[in-house]
């Protein structure tokens, strides 16, 4: 059996108890490639007595904007976000899944006005399921699944 050490971030962030495998899909979503120059660790299946498995997320340097947040919730809702400053944690928190969504997942229905090009109808989803986790267009009624979230984030 080996270990494999992580070293500690100087500031930036650590997205912990992301479900097992879905940690690459957290980098996805904040539209983070590795091209930027931050040093990210992503750390994988990792052993949890909270989850059986988890995945994290270390990002130096970068700090998240609440809508990034909101986008993270809706694929790692277990997820709690560590704000790291000189080597410390300064701020602890678990995500929250919102109960409306505003302009982060796009309507898979081809005829919802937010899909027109000459309507410029920002998305606006409600939240009517927290297990299995759904959403509902406000305008059309279209229902997104948890297990399609993926397909549609990012409008």
């Amino acid at each position: 059996m080996y270990s494999l050490t992580v070293s500690k971030i100087k500031r930036g962030t650590v997205i912990d108890h992301i479900p097992a495998g879905r940690g690459i899909d957290v980098l996805r979503v904040l539209k983070i490639s590795g091209r930027e120059g931050y040093r990210i660790a992503v750390l994988m299946n990792v052993e949890s007595n909270k989850l059986g498995k988890k995945d994290i997320v270390k990002i130096e340097n970068r700090y998240l904007e609440p809508h990034e947040v909101n986008i993270i919730s809706l694929i790692a809702p277990s997820a709690t976000i560590n704000i790291i400053d000189d080597y410390e944690v300064k701020k602890k928190f678990k995500v929250e899944i919102p109960q409306i969504i505003s302009g982060l997942l796009k309507c898979p229905n081809p005829t919802c006005i937010t899909n027109q090009k000459r309507e410029p109808v920002k998305t606006l989803f409600r939240k009517i399921s927290d297990k299995p986790l759904k959403f509902e267009c406000v305008y059309c009624g279209t229902v997104i699944e948890e297990n399609e979230l993926m397909s549609y984030i990012g409008v």
